[in-house]
């Protein structure tokens, strides 16, 4: 099936009867996410004709990826949590992920919008009209995803904060998932969840959808310097690998400890991006242990016209390079990074491989902007980084400083091996 028509997205339960699948005819193909009870099986790609898929076809579709009953429910716990957004001038976005979460089934959930240098009132009016007793606006005078996450996580009094961006859509039981994988494993610090593509009608939608590879699948995975995961090479310095920040949630009193996010990297900074990877990366060299939780998914509006698509991977490619500065920066960082530099340089040529691969909407100098992005990153970072600390901002030093296990543990030959 051609790569580049355009695909329905939806959901399929395994559970429920099968029927037909019809939907608009400008339709070529469907994406489902097969899921039982909720808890996600997979993700199955069916040919449509004139908008429309049997049942048949579908049962055939979902048969390889194995009985319902192997599937093992997410667990769910209605444990408090609170909902970090940060945000700035987007406020249809905003209120359209707003809807979606608090459309949740979780019973004990409280929403922190946090408006960021705003230019109007706007955002605000959005979050006045849900009129809901679980949403709390506050302005934040300082620009920065990452000033906005810290000052969500300030103003949370729940021992589990989660953090989603403007542009997503959670699925219903995202935060029930969410408290019942901290609630189910107490060693866990941090976890993340699968980002999948709301949207793939535009040929710049697909072409997103491959290029950042957003999901990382549907089996249960921690991460940790006791236990590296044999799959990354470059392991902990691994983008990527853990998540992103669309996805993201934290025991609140360890991310607070580790000093929360970067405020000179992610979006609204020089960087553009980098402050989740960045993030992910200090809470396993501070020694805590990271998840992924496929039960606790969300639905991400992709970029919907190439300039759009354009500036979105050249900010990454920026972040990734400002977060290679940052380890560069560390002595003991940048040590143990050079003895990996083999395996990043195979890492950034599979990335160059899948972004060629992406589609006809992928910029023809994808691999100029990526190389111009990543050579960008390390003054945009040393930039920001001053303007950070002249108004007292947070800048968290990448490795722990007190000579603990797992600063020592970085060292080993069983982890740089892995």
């Amino acid at each position: 099936m051609a790569q580049n028509e355009p695909t329905w997205v939806g959901e399929l339960d395994r559970l429920a009867p099968m029927h037909d699948l019809q939907v608009g005819t400008d339709y070529r193909a469907a994406r489902l996410l097969v899921t039982v009870a909720g808890t996600p099986q997979g993700q199955v790609t069916v040919p449509l004709r004139d908008g429309r898929a049997t049942a048949a076809d579908l049962a055939a579709a979902v048969a390889p990826l194995g009985a319902p009953a192997a599937v093992r429910g997410a667990p769910m716990s209605a444990e408090p949590i609170t909902v970090v957004i940060a945000t700035r001038n987007r406020p249809e976005s905003l209120g359209r992920c707003l809807r979606s979460v608090l459309a949740g089934d979780h019973p004990a959930l409280q929403v922190v919008v946090v408006d960021n240098d705003p230019d109007d009132e706007r955002t605000a009016r959005i979050v006045d009209t849900f009129a809901s007793p679980r949403v709390r606006y506050v302005r934040e005078s300082r620009r920065g995803a990452s000033v906005g996450r810290n000052r969500g996580l300030a103003e949370a009094r729940t021992d589990v904060v989660a953090f989603t961006d403007d542009d997503t859509e959670v699925d219903r039981s995202w935060a029930s998932r969410i408290a019942g994988a901290f609630a189910a494993d107490p060693s866990l610090a941090c976890l993340s969840g699968p980002v999948l593509a709301a949207r793939l009608g535009t040929p710049e939608e697909r072409a997103a959808d491959v290029a950042l590879a957003w999901n990382k699948g549907f089996v249960p995975r921690t991460f940790s310097m006791a236990a590296p995961p044999s799959d990354s090479p470059i392991f902990p310095f691994s983008p990527g690998l853990f998540g992103i920040g669309a996805n993201l949630a934290v025991r609140a009193a360890r991310a607070r400890a580790v000093g929360g996010f970067d405020e000179a990297m992610g979006p609204g900074t020089p960087t553009h991006g980098g402050e989740d990877c960045e993030f992910m990366v200090r809470m396993v060299l501070a020694g805590h242990t990271l998840g992924y939780t496929p039960g606790a998914y969300v639905w991400h509006h992709h970029r919907v016209d190439q300039a759009a698509l354009r500036a979105q991977l050249e900010g990454y490619a920026v972040g990734l390079g400002s977060f290679l500065a940052k380890v560069a920066m560390s002595p003991q960082g940048r040590a143990a990074a050079l003895r990996r530099l083999p395996a990043a340089l195979a890492r950034l040529r599979h990335i160059s491989e899948r972004e060629a691969g992406a589609g006809e909407a992928m910029p023809a100098d994808a691999d100029q902007t990526r190389t111009r992005g990543l050579l960008a990153g390390p003054g945009a970072y040393l930039r920001s980084r001053r303007a950070v600390r002249r108004v007292g901002g947070t800048v968290p030093s990448l490795m722990p400083t007190h000579g603990d296990a797992p600063t020592q543990a970085l060292s080993s030959e069983r982890i740089l091996t892995s």
